[in-house]
């Protein structure tokens, strides 16, 4: 009976609220009383001190985003110094001591150490790696280094950084070799670092180098910046060896631009460059080689007279087959356009103005 009053006498709300009923059946009231003060849609407006905190309905002040801190039981996600953390896991890399792995890397063999905890739960193909290797040998053979001969110890030295610390060095040495691991290894993160990287310092000799890779991994983002570089500066990039050694169809990504700038008589002489150079790596005829970028040359920008040399030029390697050098003629007897596929009639950023081209149907704008 006791606590009952003190309960009772304590808040002048709760004393109210009792006296409302008869005295014998105040003290059996009580559970009700108590729910009805804890509850969220408690009438009274506040708590005392000693059940401030544990009200369901009113959490006390506490800082942004942690909840009810003073509550004894509540949980917070904190972080650290992230750079710290990154700093003491670089520490790790290639060291020796505690290490469990090795991998024999390049042509230099050059030895590298790591866990394999920190690779397997962060790359999956690490994962299956291990794995595999656990499978096939005995309890001894998890000590049997790994050998990587075909990727440079920098590239693969980048890629152990990147697991560790979730950064990356990268310079434009090894940008695009780094990108090659990440995509073979599945870190989309990494690959993303490199895009953004390469983008960033594109030059005129890396340009198609880094469209090859584009264009080899899907990376619609990185192929569509180096195409904007490539446009502004084709003139400088088509005497490239980049430019010489793209495959077929980075080269048509490139043929299928308006916005080149360089003049079409121009551009067909460098590709025909690109066709001898890889007749010769490929051991393969020019007209083979060439048989499908030819089809994105716009044959019919070029006069009658630059038409006679070309055809002249083409009698000494086929580069260009004769069926298509005589539509050309033919546009430029009937000076008409019909029956042409409509990109090979439009001028690039770069072609030269010529009489015959106001036969021509579409211009760049």
């Amino acid at each position: 009976m006791l606590v009952f009053n003190t309960f009772k006498f304590g808040f002048p709300q709760m004393n109210a609220l009792c006296s409302s009923f008869p005295p014998s059946t105040q003290f059996y009231m009580l559970p009700f009383y108590f729910l009805l003060w804890c509850s969220p849609f408690s009438p009274f407006p506040s708590l005392p001190g000693w059940l401030q905190g544990r009200h369901p309905g009113r959490a006390a002040s506490c800082p942004p985003g942690l909840g009810d801190m003073s509550d004894p039981f509540h949980s917070a996600y904190l972080r650290g110094n992230l750079g710290a953390f990154a700093a003491d896991m670089r520490r790790m890399i290639n060291a020796p001591e505690l290490s469990d792995v090795k991998f024999i890397v390049g042509e230099e063999r050059k030895v590298v150490y790591a866990h394999r905890c920190i690779l397997a739960y962060r790359c999956e193909a690490f994962r299956a790696m291990f794995a595999k290797q656990h499978l096939s040998c005995d309890a001894k053979g998890d000590d049997v280094p790994f050998d990587l001969s075909d990727v440079q110890p920098d590239v693969f030295l980048a890629v152990v950084e990147f697991l560790y610390t979730n950064c990356v060095m990268l310079s434009s040495r090894i940008a695009l070799d780094v990108l090659t691991s990440a995509v073979e290894y599945g870190l989309d993160e990494l690959q993303r670092l490199c895009v953004d990287y390469i983008n960033s310092t594109l030059t005129v000799e890396s340009a198609c180098e880094a469209l090859q890779a584009a264009v080899t991994y899907r990376q619609t983002d990185m192929k569509d910046k180096c195409l904007a570089f490539i446009e502004g500066h084709t003139k400088s990039i088509v005497k490239t060896r980049g430019f010489h050694e793209l495959s077929d169809p980075a080269l048509l990504t490139i043929l299928q631009s308006d916005l080149l700038t360089i003049d079409e008589a121009d551009l067909i002489n460098f590709v025909r460059e690109w066709a001898h150079v890889n007749s010769v790596v490929l051991d393969k005829p020019v007209p083979e080689i060439g048989k499908e970028v030819v089809h994105e040359l716009r044959l019919f920008l070029l006069t009658p007279e630059e038409l006679t040399i070309l055809e002249a030029e083409n009698k000494k390697d086929n580069f260009i087959a004769m069926d298509k050098i005589a539509e050309v003629w033919k546009f430029h007897a009937l000076k008409k356009s019909s029956g042409i596929a409509v990109h090979l009639l439009r001028r690039r950023k770069g072609t030269r103005p010529r009489d015959h081209h106001k036969y021509l149907s579409l211009y760049h704008k």
